[in-house]
């Protein structure tokens, strides 16, 4: 079968199910003690209802651990999601294992008997189906929640259902850190298969590349450990290329001594004057960020109570207050100021605090060459941009900017050999453009998705002019309307594609879990406006 020819994959599971019901039964699952020869062999109709079925046998094998629908659980459960349109997906059923085998069991069972499935870590993604499924099985692995240092305090094994607050709370009182996400409730699983940017990264590169290995469970059923070493090509797939290729359960990770941080941030108004000497600073933190990989920097321009300001977030990894790296940032006139020595669980738990659940969440990312002029005609875009929103009640429009120096690219190939995101240092520095918006009500959906897209079209039309424009898409920040994978460039994606056929053969991941960012298209090909390709 040819691997873009999805839709032949569901007719030929059937003929894999003798293969499948005798893995089945080394994980000493029998499945003939609860479906019947003749449902094995039914395909999906209308008459027949293969997810009833799973969900069934799960709660028939793993009473304790499925919630179903109509139960307080499952209420709770749904509120759980960081963004309102994620919280709304109702799956038939949710099943959340305890251990890789049960993972392989069910990941069998949905393959079997052909529905749909899902897999959650954190759940925190702007947009609906990424870790919950409509009418299918979702697969929580928050019981996955391991999190063992090793005696010699230079790697961790991390379940994939953490969030990064519970990593650090774990590892700070050791003296030392991982090198991974920036927000309290983040998962641990979205975060390293996107790639990863950290407080730590500008030291030691993407969250992604400072994976030692990774425990997946792929579509036969095994449960592979996946190395350098061992099973190459899927590790360098796992590294930025998201959910394509197995269910990933476990991490070990590499660990480095850390304390507390400098950190908080520094408030701005949004006047010419100000403005501009806050971008200088930005492009002037870029270019020097090199000769200070301790430094990390996110620049703000926020629209909140009818007004503009610019919030510059600051970290530097050790307890050093004003390091010279930040002093043009100092010297600018600040509206308030928030910097202090921090441990990392509570810099972590401040970013969540301006991320909170429940509302109504859109991510569109952009990458460019670190330009004066690009960043300023970015900044303005997004300004003007969000004038027919202003109104929108609960709206809150972030525009963020962040650095992807050489030296932080080039870390990529220096440990384990490059990552799937096709970035390279040569064309360094670089500038990463997030454009975010909250808001309250699911009647606004059109009208916000219309403006964002506007503002993200017209940077990138822009740099696109200039010949600024980078390809790539970082997929922790992309819309539904995005095409990651097609980011990395023609080669890396035609590798990931065959790596998925090597492992997937019959698609699973591609078919049976349509939910994220796939290997072809975006995962939403009609973008809300008619000027947008799909390719954004």
């Amino acid at each position: 079968m040819a691997f873009g020819d999805l839709k032949s994959a569901p007719g030929e599971l059937l003929s894999e199910n003798k293969a499948i019901v005798d893995t089945l039964a080394g994980y000493g699952f029998d499945v003939f003690k609860h479906v019947s020869l003749y449902e094995l062999i039914q395909p999906k109709s209308a008459q027949y209802d293969s997810t009833a079925t799973a969900c069934r046998v799960l709660c028939e094998n793993y009473h304790q651990q499925v919630i179903t629908k109509g139960t307080p659980q499952y209420t709770v459960w749904r509120s759980q999601f960081w963004s309102q349109q994620q919280s709304e997906v109702k799956p038939a059923c949710v099943f959340e294992p305890t251990s890789s085998a049960q993972v392989a069991v069910v990941l069998l069972l949905v393959r079997m008997l052909h529905c749909q499935f899902s897999v959650k870590s954190g759940g925190h993604a702007a947009f609906a189906n990424s870790s919950s499924i409509p009418d299918g099985v979702t697969i929580d692995l928050g019981q996955l929640n391991t999190i063992e240092l090793s005696s010699d305090r230079t790697r961790v094994k991390v379940g994939a259902g953490n969030r990064w607050v519970d990593v650090y709370n774990e590892l700070a009182p050791k003296g030392v850190t991982a090198v991974g996400g920036r927000v309290a409730d983040i998962g641990v699983g979205g975060l390293m298969l996107g790639g990863g940017i950290s407080f730590y990264s500008a030291q030691y590169g993407f969250a992604c590349d400072n994976v030692n290995s990774f425990e997946v469970v792929v579509a036969d059923g095994r449960i592979l450990h996946v190395s350098p070493k061992s099973h190459p090509s899927l590790y360098w797939a796992l590294r930025g290329g998201g959910n394509n290729f197995g269910i990933v359960t476990e991490f070990n990770l590499a660990t480095y001594p850390a304390g507390d941080l400098w950190a908080g941030s520094r408030i701005y108004d949004v006047n010419e004057s100000t403005k501009e000497a806050v971008l200088d600073a930005v492009i002037k933190f870029g270019h020097e960020s090199p000769t200070d990989p301790k430094a990390a920097m996110i620049c703000n321009f926020v629209y909140s109570e009818d007004q503009f300001f610019m919030a510059v977030n600051l970290e530097y990894t050790e307890p050093v207050v004003n390091p010279p790296i930040f002093e043009s940032f100092r010297k600018i006139p600040q509206v308030a100021d928030s910097m202090d020595i921090k441990t990392l669980p509570e810099v972590t738990l401040e970013f969540r605090a301006v991320n909170p659940d429940g509302l109504r969440e859109s991510y569109w990312t952009s990458t460019v060459r670190l330009d004066t002029e690009m960043l300023t005609f970015a900044a303005n875009s997004f300004m003007a941009g969000v004038e027919p929103i202003k109104n929108v009640p609960g709206i809150l429009p972030t525009t963020s900017y962040q650095i992807l120096t050489s030296d932080m690219i080039e870390k990529t190939s220096e440990k384990n050999g490059p990552n799937a995101l096709g970035l390279d240092p040569r064309e360094g520095p670089l500038l990463l453009v997030l454009v975010s918006v909250m808001w309250a009500s699911e009647a606004d959906d059109e009208a916000v998705l219309e403006a964002v897209a506007g503002i993200i079209n017209s940077i990138r039309r822009e740099a696109r002019s200039r010949n600024m424009l980078n390809d790539f898409i970082y997929m922790n920040y992309a819309s539904q309307f995005q095409s990651v994978v097609e980011s990395y460039g023609p080669a890396n994606q035609k590798r990931l594609i065959e790596v998925a056929r090597r492992y997937d053969p019959s698609c699973v991941f591609q078919t049976l879990q349509p939910g994220y960012f796939k290997l072809t298209g975006a995962p939403d090909p009609n973008p809300p406006i008619s000027s947008l390709s799909a390719k954004l």
